[in-house]
């Protein structure tokens, strides 16, 4: 349009400029002639003007078929020449252009070609290139995948950040099962690609070993590595090997950490199955004495007169002789086991906090008291034994509460001139030293159970001590261990790290190695870099505030602009109350399909736990929220995450389209819909959805969070309340 009134503009132009002239020529020529001329001009040309006016227009369409011509040659040519290198440029395949125009127009078009092959040459030279190395570093990944997928051990891998970027199948059922909580949405939320570490590890933890594995590369350690013992929440014992993953660096520098691997194995079991079979043992070498004493006694009944005196000789000598040797080698093998269980456990550093919290719950089992912990150093990192010292704190409070019907006890622990002192405390009856003395070398029990070890024994395994005392101005006492520290330049990195701290499948995502989370406040980071939990329910009704109930929540993680499919949250809910039939319809959820399912205080702290540390995105999102929100009093949950609306930022990007439903959205960009009106099915349809806008927002000027949600809240749909 803007090329054919610039030609009109132009034949305008010179037509208006030759009326001009043939009107000014004439004026003139008039001006000269007398009156009778005039006359006679008048008469002759008066008639016949038309024909002057025809001639006008006949030059006139001349001049601008000529100028037509002109500029289809070197106007309109280039232009189109123009688009057609936009169009060459743009393509992806290999193109020619066919130039048409003048001699300089074909030239520059040829020249065009030439360019344009040397650039698809190169190109062509660089996809095989490309080509070679994905299939190199596919075929690495796939050795990688087969690998991880074989080990027998838990792997994790981890950025700075503790962010998890790459994870085993063998991790996740460890995760799941180090729970204790009830196994919901098949544990999805316990492991997956970007979530923190420190949702299952002490963050100090982690710290103290990182700064070891420094302090080693500063030494010119090759291979450094650190290991460490914690506690789960449900109580059971993890030991952790920690290596470093270090940056991509120039030969002979010093390599950055970039990340770490954690190579994670769950003792417990081990050594309680250790421990039931040195309980057998030292069951069958007491039944063993219990037999010796009686062939003792059998023994000495052969000394009655009846036999002859020779033969009662020989069959005493014998006998005795044999007694002998099974009472030694039956004492040899007590002793044995009894080392066994001594030297078995190799010393961890230990959190002593972690120490702590695992005494406590294992003494309240056993001894249905309360344990209370009083001045805890949080900083104290011991080198123990931590599951004979647990046994031998629970066996001397077994003991109280038996003999001295104790009722509460606190645990202490304390850093003093370099050693850690852990006090068992109780208030009541006094005892003798006699007794304390008895109790430590009387071999432990725990009701039907036994072990050879005695409370000594532990404390000789530690190369500590342990004494009894009183307190008589508070009428109290305490049992007192004195016990190994970490290395003193560990405790004081550990020290500092402490107060640095105080401020605050798809199985691998190697881009995560570049996230950095440190001085980025959520609201203004950018939409890509964020983490994001799509969920969506399904439920009785429409109307949360009026009885209605979830009776499904699905949910998929988008991390690092990628859609986790195989990490996914579903879970069916026992509403309490009769689903509609009205409704069945719709989600296909049935009475008997919720029936014996969790309820929905169970399920949202699983759901929560899913959605950790994440934006949540919904479509419509003020009718989920409006039920996790009434269910916040219920279960003290609150989903305080920041939400953003697919519903409303679809109406940002496209404000002129009548609906914005969410099928009718999947249809304007061409997703495809399965599993609509499931959640999980939901939940992907809206993540897909959520993919596509991220992009169309930012074209608009919409880069961060904080900007998409004001952007949000100015659409008409964002009124809508429930």
């Amino acid at each position: 349009m803007k090329t054919d009134r610039r030609l009109w503009l132009a034949i305008a132009g010179v037509g208006l400029a030759m009326a001009l002239w043939l009107g000014l020529t004439v004026a003139l020529l008039w001006s000269t002639l007398r009156p009778e001329e005039k006359a006679t001009v008048d008469a002759i040309l008066g008639p016949r003007i038309a024909l002057l006016g025809l001639s006008w227009v006949l030059a006139l369409g001349g001049v601008a078929v000529g100028l037509g011509k002109l500029y289809k040659r070197y106007a309109f040519a280039p232009a189109r020449l123009l688009e057609k290198t936009r169009v060459l440029v743009a393509a992806t395949d290999p193109q020619q252009l066919m130039p048409a125009g003048s001699t300089e127009i074909r030239g520059l078009g040829v020249a065009i070609n030439e360019l344009a092959a040397q650039r698809d040459h190169l190109r062509a030279d660089m996809a095989q290139q490309i080509e070679q190395a994905s299939a190199h570093v596919q075929q690495e990944k796939n050795r990688l995948a087969a690998l991880m997928a074989e080990l027998t051990q838990s792997v994790v891998v981890c950025n700075l950040d503790g962010r998890i970027l790459l994870y085993n199948s063998r991790a996740r059922l460890q995760f799941k099962a180090l729970s204790d909580a009830p196994a919901l949405a098949d544990g999805a939320e316990l492991m997956g690609i970007g979530r923190s570490i420190y949702a299952v590890f002490d963050r100090k933890l982690v710290a103290h070993a990182l700064e070891n594995i420094h302090q080693r590369l500063a030494r010119g350690a090759g291979s450094p590595s650190a290991q460490f013992v914690t506690t789960t929440q449900s109580g059971q014992l993890l030991r952790v090997q920690m290596a470093p993953v270090r940056a991509s660096n120039k030969e002979g520098a010093s390599a950055d950490l970039s990340g770490f691997v954690l190579m994670l194995d769950n003792v417990t079991r081990n050594f309680e199955e250790g421990n039931l079979r040195d309980q057998l043992l030292h069951g069958l070498t007491e039944r063993s004495r219990s037999s010796l004493a009686n062939m003792q006694a059998a023994v000495d009944m052969l000394s009655l007169p009846d036999l002859e005196p020779v033969m009662r000789d020989r069959f005493l000598t014998v006998v005795r002789d044999e007694v002998g040797f099974m009472s030694k080698r039956v004492t040899d093998l007590a002793q044995q086991a009894a080392h066994g269980l001594k030297t078995r456990w190799p010393m961890e550093e230990m959190l002593g906090t972690d120490l702590l919290l695992a005494a406590q719950r294992r003494m309240e089992l056993h001894c249905e008291r309360t344990v209370s912990l009083d001045s805890v150093d949080a900083s104290v990192w011991l080198r123990v034994d931590s599951f004979t010292l647990i046994q031998a704190l629970s066996y001397l409070a077994k003991r109280l509460v038996d003999e001295f019907a104790i009722k509460f006890m606190r645990l202490r622990l304390q850093s003093v001139q370099g050693r850690a002192q852990l006090d068992l405390i109780w208030t009541g009856q006094a005892m003798s030293t006699e007794t304390v003395m008895s109790w430590e070398m009387e071999s432990m029990r725990f009701g039907a159970e036994s072990t050879p070890l005695t409370v000594r024994d532990v404390v000789a395994r530690h190369g500590g001590e342990m004494w009894f005392e009183r307190e008589r101005t508070r009428h109290e006492a305490f049992f007192r261990f004195l016990l190994p520290l970490a290395d003193a330049q560990e405790q004081l990195e550990a020290a500092q790290q402490v107060r640095h701290n105080d401020s605050r499948p798809e199985f691998y995502d190697f881009d995560l190695f570049q996230v950095s989370e440190a001085g980025h406040a959520l609201d203004d980071r950018p939409l890509s870099s964020l983490s994001y939990t799509v969920f969506d329910t399904e439920t009785t009704g429409l109307n949360p505030s009026g009885g209605d109930e979830i009776i499904q929540i699905g949910a998929a993680r988008i991390v690092n602009g990628k859609l986790l499919r195989r990490e996914s949250f579903e879970q069916l809910v026992d509403p309490q109350r009769v689903i509609p039939a009205v409704t069945i319809p719709i989600h296909g959820i049935t009475q008997e399909m919720v029936k014996g399912q969790p309820r929905i205080g169970e399920v949202l702290p699983a759901f929560h736990v899913f959605a950790h540390d994440t934006v949540l995105v919904a479509h419509n999102a003020a009718f989920d929220m409006k039920f996790l929100q009434l269910k916040e009093a219920e279960t003290g949950l609150v989903f305080d995450h920041p939400v953003l609306d697919t519903l409303l930022l679809s109406a940002v990007v496209h404000p002129n389209q009548e609906s914005h439903r969410l099928d009718v959205i999947a249809e304007r960009f061409n997703i495809t819909v399965l599993g609509r009106h499931t959640a999980l099915g939901d939940a992907m349809v809206t993540a897909e959805v959520w993919l596509r806008l991220i992009p169309l927002l930012q074209e608009m000027g919409i880069h961060t969070m904080r900007e998409a949600r004001e952007a949000a809240q100015k659409t008409y749909y964002a009124r809508l309340k429930y």
